[in-house]
């Protein structure tokens, strides 16, 4: 039986957007968390606060996902209006990031948040994923991983070979 993915709440400003994960942030959410992140970077929100302070723990995929989205506003940040912040990562949360190698990407702060007036909660999309997306999103994020740290590959290595062997069992069987 797996875990129920992660519930993901929007709320936008003007030149930023604040994303609540509550749940488990794990393979599934991050399909959608990933396609939330792109819609709203399409629409010009360059900096983003994700409020974890009710995420219970991130698998390794969802870690990898949010680690790319790290590496990407990172390279395209032009001043500090632009990156990410995790607002009240619980300590496990923390550990496998800092574990990971890749807590250096965002901007760690705890406390409440304080919305100004001019903001709106829209209702974040849903992708109906099918096994082969989910499949190569797994395998981006551990990937995304691995390039980030080196100490990772020993971590991922196996992990990444099945997927890359399943995606290729999955391409095979939809031609």
């Amino acid at each position: 039986m797996s875990a129920p993915s992660a519930k993901l709440l929007v709320l936008v400003g003007e030149k930023f957007a604040c994303v609540k994960i509550a749940g488990r942030a794990n393979f599934n959410s991050s399909i959608d968390f990933k396609t939330l992140i792109n819609e709203l970077r399409l629409k010009g929100y360059g900096y983003f606060v994700l409020d974890l302070s009710e995420c219970l723990l991130m698998d390794s995929t969802f870690l990898g996902v949010l680690a790319g989205f790290g590496l990407k506003m990172n390279h395209s940040a032009s001043g500090p209006t632009n990156g990410i912040e995790l607002l009240n990562p619980n300590p496990r949360v923390a550990e496998l990031l800092e574990n990971l190698g890749v807590l250096h990407l965002f901007k760690v702060t705890q406390g409440s948040i304080e919305m100004p007036e001019c903001c709106e909660a829209p209702a974040p999309s849903s992708v109906a994923s099918t096994k082969e997306d989910v499949t190569r999103a797994c395998l981006e994020a551990h990937r995304t991983l691995m390039d980030l740290n080196p100490e990772n590959v020993a971590r991922f290595k196996d992990v990444t070979q099945f997927l890359a062997d399943d995606l290729k069992r999955l391409k095979g069987a939809t031609t």
